[in-house]
C-alpha cells in the first residue's frame, strides 16, 4: 500500500499506463520500489532509468527487500550484474557503461534473466534484446529533495493496484 505517498497522476498512451508519484526521501522511494516488487514474480522485468543520483538504486533496494533479500544491495555499475537470493530470486543490472549491445554481451546477460525478477538499470543500451518490461520505472529530480517516480505498465489492473490507497495530494 503506498498510503504515504502523492498520486501525481494517472495518464494513458494507447494500451500504456502511467502512474506518476513523489517520494520526498530515500525511504518512501524504497517504498514505492518494494510496492512494486510485491506485484512481481519470476521472469518479469522492470526498467528503471532516470538521471544519475535520482535514486534507481534505492527503488530497486526496496524492492529487494520485499521479495526477502537480506543482504546488501548495491548498485552494480561495476560489475555489470548482481543475483540476489531471497524469497524469490532477483538480478539487478547496471547497463550504463554500455553505448550499445552486442548478441556476445547479451549471451553474457542471459542467465540474470532465468527464473528470477529481473531489474535493469540504463536500460536504454539493451533495448534490442531485452525482454518487455512489465513494469518501466522512470525516477526525476522533482526540486532539490524530491522525486518524480513514474510507474508505466500495459496492465490496467497492475496500475490500479499500484496507484490504490495514493493520496491525492500533489
Amino acid at each position: 500500500m503506498l498510503a504515504t505517498q502523492k498520486l501525481g497522476s494517472i495518464t494513458c498512451w494507447g494500451t500504456r499506463r502511467m502512474v506518476e508519484l513523489e517520494s520526498t526521501s530515500s525511504e518512501e522511494t524504497e517504498r514505492i520500489g518494494a510496492a512494486v516488487a510485491r506485484e512481481l514474480g519470476p521472469g518479469d522485468v522492470v526498467t528503471v532509468s532516470g538521471e544519475l543520483g535520482t535514486g534507481k538504486t534505492t527503488f530497486v533496494r526496496g524492492a529487494c527487500r520485499a521479495l526477502g533479500v537480506a543482504g546488501l544491495v548495491t548498485s552494480p555499475s561495476y560489475t555489470i550484474g548482481h543475483r540476489y537470493a531471497g524469497d524469490l530470486d532477483v538480478s539487478h543490472l547496471d547497463l550504463y557503461r554500455f553505448d550499445g549491445m552486442s548478441d556476445a554481451e547479451w549471451g553474457d546477460l542471459e542467465a540474470y534473466f532465468e527464473a528470477a525478477v529481473v531489474f535493469v538499470e540504463w536500460p536504454e543500451a539493451g533495448e534490442a534484446f531485452l525482454p518487455p518490461a512489465r513494469v518501466r520505472v522512470r525516477l526525476r529530480h522533482h526540486g532539490e529533495a524530491h522525486r518524480l517516480i513514474a510507474l508505466e505498465s500495459s496492465e490496467k489492473a497492475l496500475e490500479i493496484r499500484l496507484s490504490a490507497g495514493a493520496d491525492p495530494r500533489v
